[in-house]
This record gives structure tokens, C-alpha cells and sequence, in this order.
């Protein structure tokens, strides 16, 4: 069933009781706006649970068939292999994060509101994540049957709750990260990434020390940490220490960096106030990095977040 939880409910209400004295009409629009949300997750909760079995036509369909197909069929068929029901939530989690987003903007300079709003939106935003991850060990050759069929069925529970359990559990370690990011914007330097991976360690927790321990000395990994930490990709990142090299430049200053591309930079800049930005972020990486695994091009085949998750499975 998709639905608000409690927290969300009190959340909204709080909201709309502190913005009815100052603007009714924006209390009134965050009103109409949750009751579309409710009325969309009414609409795709009506879809056959993707765990119920079905009879077509004299054929059975299995949630332990679905299983099967999920372990089985390449990334270029998910859309149409997707129960509706399935399509349907993604639209239900887009919705959802546009209209807490909708909140943050009325509310979220609030202190009262600013933490809360802010974690509502980043678990919608690491929840989609996390079903991405999925969906790539899938069909990934180097997993085994049987890691692929427990998380086959947790992306079943994901696909019919819209919530997911390692979105909530790793959201502590991924907002770190991004705070840390976030805290102090790169110093290019000498784009060895020293003084990044430096600051990145000390600011974060024991789980991302020692995932940094484990990873950076792999090409992949510490290539996918570069691109997160200087907001260039692969490629930008080696011309423009070529470029250091042939100029004789032993560093560059941030302002240097998009004259020395002559380009804009592949990757957006991060608005820091929203939060579309990150997944956005994400999305450029994960997409690039596809490409570069397409065409057997160096540089970083998955990006930073997918790395850090698929790691924290496999810890489990």
C-alpha cells in the first residue's frame, strides 16, 4: 500500500498549521498538493500486488517466476518486462519527492522543518538510488544465484511498499558524504585529490573509512571518488592535468578550470539548496560511466554511490 507514514502526516500538518497565519493560500495549495499525492497512491495501490499470482489465459504467473525473469533478462527489456504496478510507483516516488521539494521551498528555511523535509526527500532520493543498484547486480555476471534472488525479492518489496530498507539503513553514511562534500567545495590544487580524500576521511564515519580503505587503492573506485570530489569527469580530469603538464602549472584554482576546458564541464554544478542536483549528479555519473563500460573506455564503470552500496551488501 502506498502511503504516507505517520511521521510524514505530522510532518505536513505541522507544516500547514505554521504557514496558515502567514500565507492560507500557499497552506492551502500543500493541502490540495498531499491530497493528489494520497489519490495517486490510492490509484497505484489498485494494480495487483507484483507478489500475487495471476491466471492468463489458462498461464500462471508466479511471484516466483518474476523472480526468475528479474535474474534472467538484460537491462535493455526492464521497462517492458516492469509490472504496471511497478511503472506506477516510480510516478508515485517522483511525485512524492516534488511535493515534500514543494514543502522545503515554503518551509524549509524553518530550523523546525529543515532537518525532517530534508530527510523525507533524500530517502526518496536514495530509495531510487538503491533500486538502481539493484537492478544492476542483476545482471551482473560476477554475483552469485543466490545474492541475486534475496535481492530480487527485497527490489519485489521495494516495487510493492515504495520503501526499502537499505535506502533507510545507509542514508546516514551517503548523507555524510554529501555534507562533507558539501562543507568545503574542492581546492583543485594540484588535482591529486589528497587534500579532498583528506577532509572526506576525516568527516565521515567508520563506515566510509573503511570502505576508503578497502576501495581507493582500485582504479574504479578511486576514479569514481575523483569524479565525485572535483565534479569532472574522467576525461576532464586527464586533460586538464595534461594540460598542467604542457603548461608547466604545477596548480590550477577553481575559476582556471572551465577555461582550460573551454567547454562547459559535462557534470552540472551543485545547487546545494536542491536537492534534485544530487541525484541529478548521480545520474551523470552512473550514465557516463555506462558508456565507458560499453565501449571499453578507461575510467570509473559505475559511479561512486553504487560502488559504496554494492559494498555495504556484500558486508551484510
Amino acid at each position: 500500500m502506498l502511503q504516507l507514514s505517520d511521521e510524514e502526516t505530522i510532518l505536513i500538518d505541522k507544516v500547514v498549521e505554521y504557514l496558515e497565519p502567514r500565507n492560507n493560500e500557499e497552506a492551502l495549495l500543500v493541502r490540495e498538493r498531499f491530497r493528489c499525492l494520497n489519490n495517486l497512491g490510492d490509484a497505484v495501490s489498485c494494480f495487483p500486488s507484483v507478489r500475487e499470482s495471476q491466471s492468463v489465459r489458462g498461464v500462471q504467473r508466479t511471484e516466483a517466476q518474476l523472480l526468475e525473469a528479474l535474474c534472467s533478462f538484460a537491462s535493455s527489456s526492464h521497462l517492458l518486462h516492469t509490472p504496471a504496478r511497478v511503472v506506477a510507483a516510480r510516478s508515485y516516488l517522483v511525485a512524492k519527492f516534488q511535493a515534500f521539494s514543494f514543502l522545503h521551498i515554503l518551509a524549509g528555511d524553518q530550523k523546525e522543518f529543515y532537518l525532517p523535509l530534508r530527510q523525507a526527500i533524500l530517502t526518496i532520493i536514495h530509495t531510487l538510488m538503491t533500486e538502481e543498484v539493484y537492478l544492476s547486480i542483476l545482471i551482473d555476471p560476477g554475483y552469485s544465484v543466490d545474492l541475486k534472488y534475496s535481492l530480487a525479492n527485497d527490489l519485489i518489496r521495494l516495487w510493492d511498499s515504495g520503501t526499502d530498507h537499505r535506502a533507510v539503513e545507509h542514508l546516514p553514511a551517503l548523507d555524510l558524504l554529501w555534507t562533507a562534500r558539501d562543507s568545503s567545495p574542492p581546492a583543485f590544487g594540484t588535482l591529486k585529490g589528497t587534500s579532498e580524500l583528506l577532509r572526506i576521511t576525516i568527516d565521515m564515519g567508520k563506515d566510509w573509512q573503511e570502505f576508503l580503505v578497502a576501495h581507493t587503492a582500485v582504479d574504479d573506485s578511486r576514479w569514481a571518488l575523483e569524479e565525485f570530489l572535483f565534479g569532472l569527469s574522467h576525461e576532464e580530469l586527464n586533460f586538464v592535468r595534461q594540460r598542467l603538464d604542457e603548461l608547466g602549472i604545477g596548480a590550477v584554482g577553481r575559476d582556471e578550470i572551465t577555461g582550460i576546458l573551454d567547454l562547459k564541464p559535462a557534470y552540472g554544478m551543485i545547487n546545494s539548496s536542491d536537492y534534485r542536483g544530487i541525484y541529478n549528479f548521480y545520474v551523470d555519473r552512473r550514465d557516463a560511466a555506462r558508456f565507458r563500460q560499453k565501449i571499453a573506455a578507461p575510467g570509473p564503470s559505475k559511479a561512486l554511490e553504487e560502488i559504496y552500496l554494492k559494498y555495504r551488501i556484500l558486508q551484510e
